[in-house]
C-alpha cells in the first residue's frame, strides 16, 4: 500500500498548542502557493507512473479554511497524474468553524470520502483559551452536515482543569453525531508555543492526571464498540484510518507542499518549511527537498519496532525475522528478561500488553537502548 499526503499550511488563527508548519494572516499567498503545489505534483509524477496509491490525505494547517476550489483542483490534478485506486481512502482535515454545506458537496463531488473534524473539547471556554475558531455549537452543525459520511473526530486530553466528565461529554457528543473514528491526543506542551507558558506555570494537568483522562477515554470508547488499534486512535470495525496505518506499517508515501515528508524506495526526504524558499525552488524548477536520509539496517529495524509497537497488533515474528535475519526473541533475549512482562510474545506476534499501552514510548526506549 502507498499513500499521498498534501500539506495545506494556512489557517485562520494559530492554536496555542500548535507547532506544525502553518500560517495565519497569509490569505494573499494562498493562490500562489497552490500554483506552486500544482507544479510540484505534476513534475514529480513521471517517477511514479508505475505506482498505485491507495490513500490520499490533505492535512495542515486547516485545508477547509482555503477556497474549496483550490482543494478540489488539487485532488483532481493528483488523480490525473497518479494512479489512484478506485477504492482509495481520500481524507480531508476540517475545522468546524470553516465548514459549509456547499464546501462538503464540492469535496464529495471531487472524490473525498473521509473527513477528519477537529473538535478537541466541547468546552467553549477551553476552545477560546486554545485559540480555536469554533464553538461546540459549530461542531454540532458541521457534524450534522456530515451525517451519513465517514468521519473522524479529534479529542484532546490534558487540557486546563479538564475532568473525566468533560472528556466523556466530548466523546458523547462526537459519537452521538455519528463519528466512526476518534483520535484521542494527550496535549503535549512544546517550547515556543503560547501554551508552553501555561505548562511552566503549572496550569495544566500533570502526566499522571493526563494518563487518567486518557484511560477514561479508552474505557468510554471500548464500551461503545470502538477498538484501540493505535495508541491514539479508536475506530468501529472497518473504519480504521488506512492512511495512518500505512505510516505505522512503514509503507511508502509521497508528500507534497512545504514541510511535507516522503518515504519512497527506502529513502526518507522532506520539503523546505519556508514558503518563500518553496516558491523559489518551484520557480527555478528545482526540488524543494532539503533533507534526505537512507536508514541503515539497524535504524530501519528500530523504526520498524517503534512504529509497530504503537499499534494494537504489534508485528508478526515471521515478518521481523524475514526482514532482519534473526528471531526477535533471540536478538533481544537479554532485554526481554528485563522488560518481557510488558510484552505479549506468545503466539505469532509481538505486541505491548494492553495495560501498558499508554507508556509504550518508555518500553520502546528501554528495549532499544
Amino acid at each position: 500500500m502507498a499513500g499521498i499526503y498534501v500539506h495545506v499550511p494556512f489557517c485562520k488563527h494559530k492554536c496555542t498548542y500548535c507547532d506544525f508548519v502553518s500560517f495565519s494572516n497569509k490569505e494573499g499567498e494562498m493562490q500562489s502557493y497552490f500554483e506552486n503545489l500544482f507544479k510540484e505534483i505534476v513534475y514529480r509524477a513521471p517517477a511514479h507512473k508505475n505506482d498505485t496509491f491507495d490513500t490520499v490525505y490533505f492535512g495542515g494547517g486547516t485545508p477547509s479554511y482555503v477556497e474549496s476550489l483550490l482543494i478540489t483542483a488539487t485532488l483532481t490534478l493528483i488523480k490525473q497524474n497518479y494512479r489512484v485506486s478506485k477504492d482509495a481512502e481520500i481524507t480531508l482535515e476540517m475545522n468546524p468553524g470553516t465548514v459549509t454545506k456547499d464546501k462538503i458537496l464540492a469535496y464529495k463531488r471531487a472524490g473525498f470520502n473521509r473527513f477528519s473534524l477537529g473538535l478537541q473539547t466541547v468546552s467553549d471556554q477551553e476552545l477560546l483559551r486554545l485559540n480555536r475558531i469554533h464553538t461546540k455549537k459549530e461542531f454540532c452543525e458541521a457534524a450534522t452536515l456530515l451525517s451519513g459520511e465517514n468521519f473522524s473526530v479529534d479529542i484532546m486530553v490534558g487540557l486546563h482543569d479538564q475532568t473525566k466528565e468533560e472528556v466523556e461529554e466530548s466523546l458523547r457528543v462526537a459519537l452521538n453525531y455519528g463519528a466512526s473514528h476518534v483520535s484521542v491526543y494527550a496535549l503535549t506542551p512544546v517550547d515556543g508555543t503560547p501554551l508552553y507558558t501555561d505548562y511552566l506555570n503549572g496550569e495544566l494537568p500533570d502526566s499522571d492526571e493526563t494518563a487518567d483522562l486518557y484511560h477514561t477515554a479508552v474505557e468510554y470508547l471500548k464500551n461503545r464498540g470502538f477498538h484501540r488499534y493505535e495508541i491514539s486512535n479508536f475506530a468501529l470495525k472497518g473504519k480504521e484510518s488506512r492512511h495512518n496505518l500505512n505510516y505505522w506499517q512503514r509503507g511508502e508515501y509521497l508528500g507534497f507542499g512545504i514541510a511535507a515528508h516522503s518515504f519512497y524506495g527506502g529513502e526518507r526526504f522532506s520539503n523546505t518549511e519556508n514558503l518563500s524558499e518553496y516558491a523559489m525552488c518551484i520557480a527555478g524548477e528545482k526540488s524543494p527537498v532539503v533533507f534526505r536520509e537512507r536508514l541503515s539496517e539497524s535504524e530501519a529495524e528500530e523504526e520498524f519496532i517503534m512504529l509497530a509497537f504503537r499499534t494494537e497488533q504489534g508485528f508478526a515474528k515471521a515478518e521481523y525475522e524475514k526482514m532482519f535475519g534473526a528471531p526477535f526473541s533471540l536478538r533481544y533475549a537479554e532485554k526481554l528478561r528485563r522488560i518481557g512482562k510488558y510484552l505479549d510474545v506468545e503466539g505469532e506476534r509481538v505486541k505491548i500488553k494492553d495495560e501498558y499501552f499508554y507508556v509504550q514510548d518508555g518500553i520502546v526506549a528501554e528495549l532499544l537502548s
